[in-house]
C-alpha cells in the first residue's frame, strides 16, 4: 500500500474521491438525491485536491483522508454547480450546509494549539474495507513534518471509527451535543487530539 497526495493524480482524480465520498456518507446525503451517480457528479467539484491523502493498493485508490491546518478548508462548494446538479433549493441547502460543516471558524468548539493538523474525510472504498487503509493513511499523516498533534470529530455512534482513532492513540477531548441528533441517529459529536508519535 502507498499513500499519496491527491494532486499528485492530477485533477481528473475528483471524481474517485467523489465515487469513495458518496460510499462512505451517501446515507446522510440522501436529502439531496437518492441516486449515487448524480451525488458523485456534484461533490465532485468541491474538494481541494493539495489537502487529500489516498492510500494506493494495486494501482487502485482505495481509501481517503484529509490533512490540513485547522486554518483552510479542504472543501469549497460552487452554487452553481449544486444547483444544477440538485435543483435550486436543495442546491442552496447543499451549500450552506458545505459552509456551515466545513468552511465555518473557528473549525472547532474548543481552541487549537498551533502546528495542529485538522484530520477529516477518513474514509475507505468498500472493497477495501478491514484491510488497514484507513490505519495505514491515518499513521502516515503522524510523519508530516509541520505538525505536532492531530484533531478530528466523529460521531458518537460510528463506534468502528472511534475504536480505530483510540487505538492509534486519539483521546476525546471535547463533547458536543447534537440538537436535531434523534433524527439524524447522532447523540454527540466527539473530539479527539493525539499527539504525533
Amino acid at each position: 500500500m502507498e499513500i499519496k497526495r491527491a494532486i499528485e493524480f492530477g485533477d481528473n482524480i475528483r471524481e474517485t474521491i467523489s465515487e469513495i465520498f458518496v460510499d462512505a456518507f451517501g446515507k446522510d446525503l440522501r436529502f439531496f438525491s437518492k441516486d449515487p451517480a448524480r451525488l458523485r457528479r456534484a461533490f465532485a467539484h468541491m474538494f481541494a485536491l493539495e489537502y487529500f491523502y489516498l492510500a494506493v493498493i494495486d494501482n487502485e485508490i482505495a481509501g481517503m483522508t484529509v490533512c490540513v491546518d485547522t486554518g483552510h478548508f479542504c472543501v469549497k462548494g460552487d452554487l452553481k454547480t449544486l444547483a444544477r446538479h440538485f435543483g435550486i433549493v436543495k442546491g442552496l441547502c447543499a451549500n450552506a450546509l458545505l459552509k456551515y460543516y466545513f468552511n465555518k471558524s473557528p473549525k472547532y468548539p474548543i481552541p487549537v494549539e498551533a502546528k495542529t493538523a485538522s484530520v477529516e474525510f477518513v474514509a475507505t472504498r468498500g472493497a477495501y474495507r478491514k484491510r488497514g487503509v484507513a490505519s495505514a493513511i491515518l499513521q502516515h499523516l503522524f510523519t508530516l513534518p509541520e505538525y505536532d498533534r492531530y484533531i478530528l470529530e466523529v460521531a458518537d455512534t460510528n463506534t468502528g471509527a472511534l475504536a480505530l482513532y483510540e487505538k492509534l492513540g486519539y483521546r476525546e477531548v471535547y463533547r458536543k451535543k447534537q440538537p436535531f441528533g434523534k433524527h439524524v441517529g447522532v447523540n454527540y459529536l466527539i473530539y479527539m487530539i493525539c499527539p504525533k508519535k
